[in-house]
């Protein structure tokens, strides 16, 4: 998320209650999480095993629950509790402004598109030119949709990215990392009815020009879907995994976060993908592998009782 105007470091300081280390003449113009961040931004780190990942990356500030030494041109902000000091500039800088019209005066909607009864649009939503939004589609604020878009009855997008913080020592264990990112939707792109598309914590959840979705599909937050993907019904994809072009999922198929999909790879039906694999093949199985050699073996699978008869008569 990029700022409406940059920010002195010292006045992030001050709000967060942090001690400040480093260069005190930074301006901070975004706040992103540690996978998303270019130079400007604030990020945060709690977990000393990524420290030094946070503070050689792109971010400019860096919230952190420890001295360490500072990277030259970089400022540290020093509390306890980075978390929930970050949720705290979130919730400061792209609060939850409450819905009182079903299309907002805000939203921008381009010539020839229609929406269809009970649609609810957000925020600074922005429609492009000729899509149709079919009945009781949901379209959360700062939501991005390009020309020629189809949405089908039902669907929602952009809901808060499922993130949590563990908290054991408590009764209410998980606290909430807000999000303050947003869902783009390219030109050409349908999706069916019941889908459920996360915007992303602090980045973009985006779906590659000339998608198609079938019906009750997930999409996490900060996914990166590519250009002319089809994915079949029940398909769930995890956070930040990146599907790129011409990549083809069946039916209840499982992507789990945080990997890659390469181009115009297809995953066979009821599939779990744990791990990155590579393009141009086809997969199959939990966890999928060439789909080939996953039928191969299934197929000494079942030949097994066969086989232990013969060695045992």
């Amino acid at each position: 998320m990029k700022f409406e105007k940059p920010i002195a470091v010292k006045e992030i300081a001050a709000m967060i209650g942090a001690a400040l280390s480093g260069d005190e003449n930074l301006m901070a113009t975004g706040i992103n999480e540690i996978h998303k961040v270019a130079a400007g931004d604030i990020s945060f780190v709690d977990f000393e095993k990524y420290y030094n990942a946070s503070l050689q990356s792109a971010a400019t500030i860096i919230i952190i629950n420890k001295k360490v030494e500072v990277p030259e041109g970089k400022a540290i902000l020093v509390l306890d509790d980075p978390f929930s000091a970050y949720v705290s500039l979130v919730k400061r800088f792209r609060p939850f402004v409450p819905a009182h019209t079903p299309i907002s005066d805000t939203a921008v909607i381009g010539e020839g598109t229609v929406l269809q009864p009970n649609v609810f649009v957000g925020h600074h939503v922005r429609i492009g030119k000729n899509c149709i939004i079919h009945p009781n589609v949901t379209i959360y604020d700062h939501t991005v949709i390009g020309d020629n878009v189809i949405i089908h009855a039902g669907t929602v997008i952009g809901a808060d990215a499922f993130y949590f913080k563990k908290r054991a020592d408590r009764e209410v264990m998980y606290d909430k990392l807000e999000s303050c990112g947003r869902v783009v939707i390219e030109h050409d792109v349908e999706i069916g009815a019941g889908c459920t598309i996360d915007k992303g914590v602090s980045g973009d959840t985006i779906i590659g020009a000339g998608t198609k979705l079938d019906n009750v599909i997930h999409i996490g937050h900060g996914a990166v879907i590519g250009k002319n993907c089809l994915f079949a019904a029940q398909v769930g994809i995890g956070g930040k995994a990146i599907i790129e072009d011409n990549v083809i999922l069946w039916g209840q198929v499982g992507v789990s976060k945080d990997l890659t999909i390469g181009k115009g790879a297809v995953v066979l039906a009821q599939s779990g993908v744990p791990s990155s694999v590579e393009g141009g093949k086809v997969y199959f199985g939990s966890p999928a592998e060439d789909a080939r050699e996953k039928k191969r073996e299934l197929g000494w699978v079942k030949r097994i009782p066969e086989i232990w008869a013969k060695l045992n008569s």
